[in-house]
């Protein structure tokens, strides 16, 4: 099956993004994939200067953890982006790490398929739309990817209340099984 590698962008404690990602992650390697979880939470990830040296050198000039994010990125068949919804889009830690994967645009990428998971308080149809169009944005600028596929939990706000939603839970838990 497919190296899978699963990152969280929400920043709070006991989010019930990670709730929804470890149902993911449950689904994911039940469907035999090899899963790796990596959580923003405590990660030092500058802004992009946009001095475009990466294009050259395939390496970001800063030295932080999107260095080593970038790698495991570079070498996976399968990325899941899972973020909240902040004022209808994606969290903006994840913003800054899709900037800073910049040195992966000139090389010889793995992955193929890109995924969305989000989740928000609020619960209507148009919620993640904006989040997903930038993300979709982002794979658009690596022509041997597409966006597979994104789950929408909504109406989940207060902390850890995904945990109470078996609705959601087993939704997170398909998605994780129907990863490619």
């Amino acid at each position: 099956m497919s190296k899978v590698l699963v990152i969280s962008t929400s920043l709070r404690a006991n989010s019930n993004s990670d709730i929804l990602t470890e149902k993911l992650i449950e689904g994911a390697k039940a469907s035999g994939h090899d899963v790796e979880h990596i959580s923003l939470k405590g990660k030092n990830i500058g802004f992009c200067i946009g001095c475009l040296a990466c294009q050259n050198t395939q390496k970001c000039v800063i030295k932080d953890d999107a260095a080593t994010i970038a790698d495991k990125v570079k070498n996976v068949d399968t990325l899941v982006f899972v973020t909240p919804i902040y004022y209808y889009e994606m969290s903006g830690q994840m913003k800054t790490l899709l900037d800073r994967l910049n040195p992966l645009y000139p090389s010889d990428y793995k992955f193929r398929n890109v995924y969305m998971l989000s989740v928000a308080a609020e619960d209507e149809e148009f919620v993640p739309k904006k989040a997903e169009s930038g993300l979709q944005g982002w794979v658009d600028c690596f022509e041997k990817a597409q966006f597979s596929g994104s789950l929408f939990c909504g109406g989940i706000g207060d902390m850890g209340e995904a945990s109470g939603k078996t609705e959601e839970l087993n939704e997170a838990f398909e998605f994780g099984k129907s990863l490619r």
